[in-house]
């Protein structure tokens, strides 16, 4: 998957809140709706319909209609960009790691 830093943005904005990234969590553990996110974290109905909403259009959570309820969950495919982005990292520090490790080697002989 190409890596667009507009994604990137996006999720990293979304997980920089703290509620938004308890939410996030809470959501790890199955689809909740509004009410039941409230209650869990006792804030506002209009504050989690927006720290959803941030979530939606990052891509990380999806919703459903069922009658008068919207139901929340996890979309996997969301996290792909952030994924991404570590994967790069992580081969960058790797690389790093491993030539110091050869140089102190070096060193010690």
């Amino acid at each position: 998957m190409t890596r667009s830093p507009e994604q990137e943005n996006r999720i990293f904005q979304a997980l920089a809140d703290p509620s938004r990234r308890a939410i996030f969590e809470a959501l790890t553990q199955g689809e909740a709706a509004v009410n039941d996110l409230k209650a869990r974290f006792q804030i506002s109905q209009p504050a989690v319909s927006q720290h959803l909403a941030s979530l939606r259009e990052a891509g990380l959570v999806a919703s459903r209609r069922d009658g008068r309820r919207i139901y929340y969950r996890i979309e996997p495919q969301g996290m792909e960009p952030l994924i991404g982005w570590i994967e790069h990292y992580r081969a960058f520090w790797t690389e790093r790691v491993d030539r110091l490790e050869q140089l102190l080697n070096r060193m010690d002989q």
